[in-house]
């Protein structure tokens, strides 16, 4: 495999030529909303390098960090989407398409009537490092020695504790578009693990990026070519999902795959997809005598706690586990039981979340529940139920 510096330096090479011509290997055809193309100058959009669209998943008022922002054009339409009341971050390694974002941000303000978007320089695996500062630092006290050498390195990671590129718990959303396979391999858990810290627990990851339908074998990891070509460093669509499990991510689920590959090589196939997954699910588990209730449409399914739950019967849940399933992605496939006498999450007693179980219906009634009604009129429509 090509050795990781070499590796950087020829995806950085060959993206800075590409910050100064445009170049059509570097990406697959995207369609983008007009509306938000048009404030966007020409230099920006013609030097465009990706293979999805996260921006669209993205919400009003939202503070987001675009891994791998190249020249800037998601970053723009995330700024026209988020809105004044929303903020953008564009983290690149590239100088030359740090300029070219940097030099049209002004303009892209003028035209939308609100400044939301910086640009920071930074690597994707290591969102704590900003460069710039490092910069500044190693010219003041240039490496010469060994020493100095082992200074840099403590400085570096000084600058990561006190003064971070992106902050732990900060950001809405993290969004990249079709650089995560220009990571080498043993970077990528870090990569994954980056994403999960600068996130808000609530937060979310849209990342559409190459993954292949078959391992990447070892001669076209060591082609230079297609390392910087979005192919080498790909990874398997299993392997992609199962990147983010692995980072504590739940809630995972491809948005968008597409049926055709971009490119076929030996016989494997490239493509792009777009995932999403969610930020939250670590924490305690409280017993507040909560259920939840599948419905389908499948038989059972399995979370990402390891809950297996069959269709139509009444789940016991921790106090967690209700909320989650309460937003998206859940809610729409779940039945939510209260219990009729809520018990404050002060007098919660501790739930054991590593099991699943069945809940009686009288555990959220209660067991001395023993109340008569009449029949609820408003069940058929108007009708008779009988």
């Amino acid at each position: 495999m090509i050795e990781h510096h070499r590796t950087e330096t020829i995806v950085r090479k060959r993206y800075a030529a590409g910050a100064i011509a445009p170049e059509s290997k570097l990406c697959c055809p995207i369609d983008y909303k007009a509306e938000y193309l048009e404030v966007i100058p020409p230099e920006v959009i013609e030097r465009d390098y990706g293979c999805g669209d996260p921006s669209r998943y993205l919400r009003e008022g939202e503070v987001v960090v675009d891994l791998g922002s190249g020249t800037g054009k998601i970053c723009f339409i995330a700024a026209q989407i988020v809105g004044p009341n929303g903020k953008v971050i564009g983290v690149d390694m590239t100088d030359e398409m740090l300029a070219v974002a940097r030099r049209n941000a002004p303009v892209v303000a003028a035209r939308i009537g609100y400044a939301n978007v910086e640009f920071r320089k930074g690597r994707i695996q290591d969102l704590a490092l900003d460069l710039e500062q490092l910069d500044r630092q190693l010219k003041r006290n240039p490496i010469t020695d060994a020493a100095s050498f082992l200074a840099a390195d403590e400085l570096a990671e000084e600058l990561r504790c006190k003064h971070p590129l992106i902050a732990s718990d900060s950001i809405d959303v993290v969004v990249s578009n079709c650089v995560l396979n220009l990571v080498e391999p043993k970077s990528k858990r870090q990569l994954f693990g980056e994403i999960f810290r600068v996130l808000k627990k609530g937060g979310r990851a849209v990342i559409s990026d190459i993954a292949s339908d078959e391992d990447v074998p070892e001669e076209l990891q060591n082609d230079p070519e297609l390392w910087s070509g979005c192919i080498s460093g790909a990874l398997t669509e299993e392997g992609f999902v199962t990147a983010f499990e692995q980072a504590g991510f739940y809630g995972i689920r491809i948005l968008e795959r597409d049926a055709e590959p971009w490119r076929t090589v030996q016989g494997i196939e490239f493509r792009s997809l777009t995932i999403e997954a969610f930020k939250g699910k670590q924490g305690a588990c409280f017993e507040r005598n909560q259920a939840v209730i599948y419905r389908g449409p499948f038989k059972e399914v399995l979370d990402d706690d390891n809950h297996r739950m069959e269709r139509g019967k009444r789940y016991a849940v921790c106090d967690k586990t209700h909320n989650l399933y309460r937003k998206a992605p859940y809610q729409e496939f779940f039945e939510f039981v209260d219990p009729i006498v809520d018990l404050p999450l002060t007098e919660a007693k501790p739930f054991d979340c590593s099991r699943t179980s069945l809940r009686h219906p009288k555990e959220s009634k209660g067991q001395d529940y023993n109340a008569t009604t009449e029949a609820n009129s408003t069940c058929c429509d108007g009708g008779n139920c009988c």
